[in-house]
């Protein structure tokens, strides 16, 4: 049999748009130019250099993740897939998962508990709402779970879980662990996994660490990897199985070919963070959140979740009666070279601020493409007073 060479194969240029679209959806977001240069090196990923490399990234995620013993893990693959190490690792078929439920990713979390055959307890929360401690006290007292699972930035519908620290004691009361889904907030919001007693924290390269998408970072406590260390059954996951990833990242040892690339991005991406240090860094993301949320109200628009349960880190907008969210993406899109994300179900359109997004420069196109599209499709917005109140909040110092 003969297979003849495709004759419509064209050169990224061709397809690639002339101008590069400005990133401002709720991922993957712009990436350093540092960050992008170590993203094109190849080195051996078994070698003396990647030893000290992996050293590095161990050391630098554990200041990120805000641990002195936390076991840091890379993933080959995306948030998702750092998701499923620390469930699939975590997880006892037959025990029992609390899984706290308001948006599409912490549904996630439940599916993959399900597929490793727990007994998981979905707590459904409205949606647009963060969980109550009071919530998840009486399922803990019901159900008496081992595992406990929650996203501190729900991205879906930008709901934010700010209890999250008395959510993760209350659990150690109990002796539940507990999963954190922290791709969207790490580094661009207080997370402290040690303080806060957390058992395994989720990020991934393309959202709050302003990395390259495909490669992530999975820390686990002291007692996680007891737990991880002492199970005698065989793992489902052969790739995604924690103590043969260790051969690697702790025994300089081979299990699979790293994504040396990826690697060294996010070498990259984690010292930027350092160098710029985590407190100035969340003050940047505050202000520059607030800041944008300001400008979106003053043009006439209104924020999907209200102010106490409401995601800085992606910011979701109500889209008026008579506009079309495709529409609007479309033309912020073509017209203004920006793009931004709609939704996995509210009538919103969302605006990330994660990382390299969090730049003055980068608000005021994001904001001025949002309000002249939103008045060339019908709706009439002030853009004029949308522009000068994120100007006005970007120059005042946050609480």
């Amino acid at each position: 049999m003969h297979i003849s060479v495709p004759e419509d194969i064209v050169p990224l240029d061709s397809i690639l748009p002339d101008e590069p679209l400005l990133m401002m959806g709720a991922g993957p977001v712009p990436i350093p130019a540092r960050v992008a240069a170590a993203n094109g090196i190849v080195i051996n990923h078994l070698g003396d250099t990647m030893a000290q490399i992996i050293d590095q990234v161990k050391n630098m995620s554990r200041y990120v993740f805000q641990t002195n013993s936390g076991h840091i893990l890379g993933v080959a693959g995306p948030g998702s897939a750092a998701m499923e190490m620390a469930v699939a690792n975590l997880v006892v078929p037959k025990s029992k998962v609390l899984s706290v439920c308001n948006g599409f990713f912490s549904n996630r979390l439940a599916e993959m508990s399900e597929r490793m055959e727990a007994d998981v307890i979905r707590l459904d929360v409205a949606d647009g709402e963060e969980v109550a401690v009071t919530d998840i006290e009486q399922q803990l007292l019901q159900h008496k779970p081992q595992i406990l699972t929650i996203v501190q930035g729900e991205t879906s519908n930008t709901v934010c879980n700010s209890e999250l620290a008395n959510i993760a004691a209350l659990a150690k009361q109990h002796n539940c662990m507990v999963i954190v889904d922290a791709v969207c907030t790490l580094s661009t919001m207080p997370l402290a996994m040690d303080e806060w007693g957390i058992d395994a924290v989720i990020t991934g390269g393309q959202k709050g660490l302003s990395c390259i998408p495909g490669v992530s970072l999975v820390g686990f406590s002291d007692k996680a990897w007891q737990h991880i260390s002492t199970r005698t059954d065989q793992l489902r996951h052969w790739c995604l199985d924690a103590k043969l990833a260790d051969q690697f990242w702790y025994k300089k040892s081979y299990h699979y070919t790293a994504p040396v690339s990826g690697i060294l991005a996010i070498h990259e991406a984690l010292r930027l963070i350092c160098n710029e240090t985590l407190s100035v860094r969340f003050e940047r993301h505050l202000r520059c959140s607030k800041a944008l949320q300001a400008g979106v109200e003053a043009l006439g628009l209104t924020l999907y979740v209200k102010p106490s349960a409401r995601l800085n880190s992606v910011v979701g907008i109500n889209v008026p009666e008579g506009i079309e969210a495709k529409a609007l993406l479309k033309h912020m899109s073509g017209i203004h070279r920006v793009e931004i994300s709609g939704s996995f179900g509210p009538d919103i359109v969302r605006i990330g601020q994660m990382g390299e997004q969090c730049r003055a420069h980068n608000l005021f196109r994001t904001l001025h493409a949002l309000g002249s599209s939103m008045n060339s499709l019908g709706q009439t917005l002030d853009l004029p007073a949308g522009v000068a109140a994120l100007e006005s909040a970007l120059n005042q110092k946050t609480a």
